[in-house]
C-alpha cells in the first residue's frame, strides 16, 4: 500500500511513523530530524495502558475484597473500572479540544487558570511518585523472597531504585513501550500461579496447619468506616491511574486513537482483577497475604516472585517515567532542547528520573506496608485526580447544561457529584489510611522507618 494510498489514521506497530503536517497545538510534533516522540501506535499504547494498571494495584486487591466481603468486593471492582473508564473517556474527549495538554495539569489550567495548573501538577507527581514507591516495595519484596532475606530490606529497596531509575531513563514511551509486553506476561503469569496455587492447598498457608480455624470467607462485610474507605479506596485505585494515559496519548502517532486501546484496556483489566481476586479471597480469607503474591506458601511464593519480578521492575519504570516526563516537559516547555539532543535536553531529563526516583525511595521507606502504600495514593492524589477534576472539565465544557433541558440539568448534577464524590474519598478515606498507618505503628506491625524488617506480609 503506498503512502498515498493508506487511509487516514493508518496505524501498524511496523508502519514508518508518520510524517505528515504538523498538528496544530501538539506538544510533540511528528518530525524527520531531532527526537521523535511520536512513535506509539495502538497496539503499544494498549499493552502501555494495561501494564499501568494491572500492576500493583491487583497484588492488594485480595485484602480489599475480605474487607467488603466476596459480593461487596466483587460489586465494587466492577463499578469502579466501570466509573474510571468513563472518568478518563472525560479527560481523552477533552484532551481532544485542547490537543496542547500533554498532562492533566495542562488540562486544569484551562479549566482554572495557572493555580489550579500547579496544585494538580503537584498532585500529579506525588501520586506517581508514591506509585514508583510501591513498585520499589514490590521489587524489594520480591528479592527479598528470592534471597530468603539474604540482605537487608533497605538495599534491596535501594538495589530496585537503581534498576527503575535507570531503566525509566530512556527518552522515548516506544521504547519502554516494547518491555511493557514482557512486563505485562510477567506479573500476569505470576498472579496466575499464585492462583492456581491457592487451590491446591488444604488450607491457607499463614493460617493455623493444625485444628479448627476461621477462614474468614465472608458475601459482605462491615469493616468500619476507616477500614471500609482504605477497602474501596484500594480497588478504586487499582484502575484509577488512567490520568497516566495522557503523557501516553502525546507520544501516539495518532492521538485521536486513543479510545479503542482504553476499552481493551479497561476491559482485560477489570475482569481479571474479579476472576483472580475472587479465586484467591475464596481459598485464602482473611489469611491472603500482601502483596497477594505470598498467599500460597514458600515455594510458590518464591516461584511467583521471581517470575513477576521483571513485570515489577517494569511497573516502576513506567510510573517514574510518566512522572519525569511531566516534569521534563514543563520544565524545557517549548524551547528548542524538549526535542533536540543537547546537553541541556540529557541533564534535564536525567535529573528529573533521577530526583524523582530518590523521593520514591524515601517515601517507599517510610510507608512500607504494600495496602497502606497503595490506599494513600488512592486517597491523597487520585480521588481529586481522578473523580473530581474529570467532572470538573466536564462541567467547565458542558455548563449551558445547567440551564438546559430536564435531563441536561439532571446530567449537570450528576457531574457536580463527581466533584462532590472527590473530596469525600480525600477526606474519607485519608483519614481512614492515616488512622491505620498510626495503628499498625502502634502495634509494632510496622517496625521504625528504614528498618531492615521485612513488612511484606501484613495485611
Amino acid at each position: 500500500m503506498s503512502e498515498k494510498a493508506k487511509p487516514h489514521g493508518y496505524d501498524t506497530e511496523q508502519a514508518s511513523p508518520r510524517v505528515d503536517t504538523f498538528e496544530e497545538g501538539e506538544v510533540f510534533q511528528t518530525t524527520e530530524s531531532g527526537v521523535n516522540f511520536r512513535k506509539v501506535g495502538r497496539l503499544n499504547a494498549t499493552v502501555i495502558f494495561i501494564k499501568m494498571l494491572f500492576a500493583t494495584g491487583v497484588l492488594s486487591l485480595p485484602s480489599a475484597l475480605y474487607a467488603l466481603g466476596a459480593v461487596g468486593g466483587s460489586i465494587s471492582i466492577v463499578a469502579w473500572g466501570l466509573f474510571n473508564t468513563y472518568c478518563f473517556v472525560i479527560l481523552g474527549n477533552f484532551r481532544m479540544k485542547h490537543p496542547h495538554c500533554h498532562s492533566i495539569a495542562d488540562m486544569a489550567e484551562v479549566a482554572g487558570g495557572p493555580i489550579a495548573k500547579e496544585a494538580t501538577g503537584l498532585l500529579f507527581i506525588i501520586a506517581y511518585v508514591l506509585t514508583t514507591g510501591s513498585g520499589i516495595v514490590g521489587v524489594s519484596t520480591a528479592l527479598n523472597a528470592l534471597s530468603h532475606h539474604a540482605a537487608c530490606t533497605v538495599w534491596w529497596s535501594f538495589i530496585a531504585t537503581v534498576v527503575i531509575v535507570g531503566t525509566a531513563s530512556v527518552r522515548k514511551l516506544q521504547k519502554i513501550g516494547w518491555i511493557s509486553y514482557v512486563g505485562f506476561i510477567s506479573i500476569y503469569a505470576a498472579v496466575f500461579i499464585v492462583v492456581v496455587g491457592v487451590t491446591q492447598r488444604d488450607r491457607p498457608a499463614a493460617a493455623p496447619q493444625e485444628g479448627l480455624y476461621d477462614l474468614g470467607f465472608v458475601a459482605v462485610n462491615n469493616p468500619g468506616f476507616a477500614g471500609g474507605m482504605v477497602a474501596s479506596c484500594t480497588i478504586f485505585v487499582s484502575s484509577a491511574g488512567t490520568s497516566a494515559f495522557l503523557p501516553v496519548i502525546s507520544e501516539m502517532r495518532d492521538p485521536h486513537d486513543y479510545k479503542r486501546p482504553l476499552y481493551y484496556c479497561m476491559a482485560l483489566v477489570t475482569s481479571s482483577y474479579l476472576a483472580f481476586t475472587l479465586v484467591v479471597y475464596r481459598w485464602c480469607g482473611m489469611w491472603v497475604a500482601s502483596p497477594s503474591l505470598g498467599s500460597a506458601g514458600q515455594t510458590i511464593k518464591m516461584v511467583s516472585y521471581g517470575v513477576a519480578l521483571i513485570g515489577l521492575v517494569v511497573t516502576g519504570t513506567l510510573y517514574l517515567h510518566v512522572g519525569a516526563k511531566y516534569l521534563f516537559v514543563r520544565i524545557l516547555g517549548k524551547s528548542r532542547h524538549l526535542q533536540s539532543n543537547t546537553v541541556v535536553h540529557w541533564g534535564t531529563w536525567l535529573g528529573c528520573t533521577t530526583l524523582l526516583g530518590s523521593l520514591a525511595f524515601v517515601l517507599a521507606e517510610s510507608i512500607p506496608i504494600f495496602n497502606y502504600l497503595i490506599a494513600l495514593v488512592g486517597s491523597v492524589c487520585f480521588a481529586p485526580l481522578a473523580m473530581s477534576l474529570p467532572g470538573w472539565l466536564w462541567l467547565h465544557d458542558h455548563g449551558h447544561y445547567r440551564k438546559g433541558s430536564l435531563v441536561q440539568k439532571v446530567v449537570y448534577g450528576l457531574h457536580v457529584g463527581l466533584v462532590l464524590l472527590g473530596i469525600f474519598f480525600l477526606v474519607g478515606a485519608t483519614y481512614g489510611v492515616v488512622k491505620q498507618i498510626i495503628d499498625a505503628y502502634a502495634s509494632g506491625l510496622i517496625g521504625s522507618a528504614f528498618s531492615c524488617a521485612d513488612n511484606s506480609n501484613s495485611s
